[in-house]
């Protein structure tokens, strides 16, 4: 249900980079703009990245530039308004909690990509990872530590200390059930602090929304701020741009009020699911494709791989062979027109304009591969039905590793979820594609299952065909 207020409740965003700027903050700017004026946003940093961001926002009392661009090359300028308060970093989180445990804050949010959340693919929290094991001792001690688990935990218990209220936790990633999963892992870290009156405090005075985002937001370079100056005359130091299209579907269980986000283009629904799973394996890994393969025959953006005719018919082929045919079946019909959805995916990823990177969309393979790609590997098997088209991707990836490995990656590859020494153990190995597909991190059961394997030793060469025949 939505909240009407003379004096406006809060929504706390964790992580204030482009996406969240460029997607979450829109709609609660455009609400605003509407005299819609509720809602308003606060936001801050778990992590010490992104320092200079933090303070020209603050210098800029919160305000930025959107510039949006349509596949035609058309370009708008919007000024948001919506961030009403920016807390500055400091590794104790003091102001972030203090704000966050205000009665008026009534939703928190986070973007922490899709590696941040450290569980497994039976969804188990994995304490093996150094950062978690550092905030349990962290949180132990009553501190914040690093993880979205070891803020939220010294948030939560703040709020439940201070009699604070219920609030709503909106998990804003690209991360499949992204709030039932993320609400597992922070029941579990929790649950290993031993500490039940709050486990009991958040299970009674908290609701963890499903919700599907979408919008290309490439990190921004000097070119977009200087368009801005000349379209605005504002010298903005923090603009953001992405693509003109966006999405939000938010599954509407809220336990605290929430916007009127319907007002607003943000589709509220019963369940996320089909919209999810459309946009994850559809767009998502169809991404990914793109990136790995354009990296491996020397493209520097998204759009470039796109409009390269054998880069385009991999993640054409991967969409209409294995993916469509899996969400959209007689028993269990998509609300979402598919084929369709795919042509206006591969359309934005052609835009020019964009200029989005490969490097950007390339990163935290270890996190996509088993969370965009495996399941629709794993329910192919499960029919009996062939795998050669979705198999392709992760074989994409395998070479590129291999180059990673050697050094031979022009960018800084960035993955948390991967194990750098089992990464390179593997392409050190007699038979990498062998030793690639025993990887319980990216393939859950069907680790080391010789249909898998097969399929893999046979897209791998088809990879290496490509590869071998490219010519820019």
């Amino acid at each position: 249900m939505t909240t009407e207020l003379t004096t406006p409740y809060v929504m706390l965003h964790l992580g204030v980079g482009s996406f969240h700027r460029a997607h979450q903050a829109l709609y609660i700017h455009n609400l605003q703009t509407s005299g819609d004026r509720s809602w308003q946003l606060a936001g801050g940093n778990i992590r010490a990245d992104m320092a200079d961001t933090i303070t020209s926002l603050a210098v800029q009392h919160g305000e930025y530039t959107l510039e949006t661009i349509t596949p035609a090359g058309v370009h708008d300028f919007t000024r948001i308004k919506a961030i009403h308060q920016v807390i500055p970093f400091e590794p104790t989180l003091a102001a972030l909690i203090a704000t966050a445990a205000k009665p008026t804050t009534r939703i928190i949010s986070f973007t922490v990509t899709e590696a941040g959340y450290y569980l497994d693919a039976k969804n188990v929290l994995d304490t093996s990872i150094n950062d978690v094991a550092i905030d349990l001792e962290l949180a132990r001690q009553h501190a914040p530590g690093s993880t979205i688990y070891g803020a939220l935990t010294a948030i939560l218990r703040q709020r439940m200390l201070s009699n604070s209220g219920q609030v709503t936790l909106l998990n804003c990633d690209n991360l499949r059930h992204n709030g039932d999963r993320s609400r597992s892992g922070l029941l579990q870290f929790i649950t290993l602090l031993g500490d039940t009156d709050l486990l009991a405090w958040v299970n009674a005075n908290t609701t963890s929304p499903n919700a599907m985002v979408d919008r290309i937001t490439p990190r921004p370079t000097a070119d977009v701020a200087e368009r801005v100056l000349k379209a605005t005359g504002w010298a903005d130091a923090v603009p953001v741009m992405g693509e003109s299209f966006i999405q939000w579907v938010i599954e509407d269980n809220f336990c605290a009020g929430r916007p009127a986000w319907e007002k607003v283009g943000v589709e509220m629904v019963t369940s996320v699911a089909p919209y999810e799973e459309a946009k994850i394996r559809l767009l998502n890994a169809a991404h990914s494709c793109i990136a790995w393969a354009g990296t491996l025959v020397g493209y520097q953006y998204i759009h470039e791989g796109t409009h390269d005719a054998a880069i385009r018919k991999f993640a054409f082929d991967y969409a209409t062979d294995d993916v469509i045919p899996v969400l959209n079946t007689q028993e269990k019909p998509s609300p979402i027109d598919l084929a369709a959805y795919r042509d206006v995916v591969l359309d934005r990823f052609g835009n020019p304009a964009i200029c989005d990177t490969n490097q950007r969309v390339a990163m935290d393979g270890y996190s996509k591969i088993p969370g965009f790609i495996t399941p629709t590997i794993r329910e192919r098997l499960a029919r009996g039905e062939s795998i050669a088209s979705v198999s392709i991707l992760p074989a994409l990836f395998l070479a590129y590793l291999q180059r990673w490995h050697k050094g031979q990656i022009t960018y800084i590859y960035q993955d948390q979820a991967m194990n750098v020494d089992a990464a390179h153990a593997m392409c050190d190995a007699t038979d990498p594609i062998a030793a690639y597909c025993t990887d319980a991190v990216l393939w859950g059961e069907l680790a080391n299952d010789p249909r898998l394997v097969a399929a893999m030793r046979q897209a791998y060469q088809q990879v290496t065909n490509f590869i071998k025949n490219h010519k820019l």
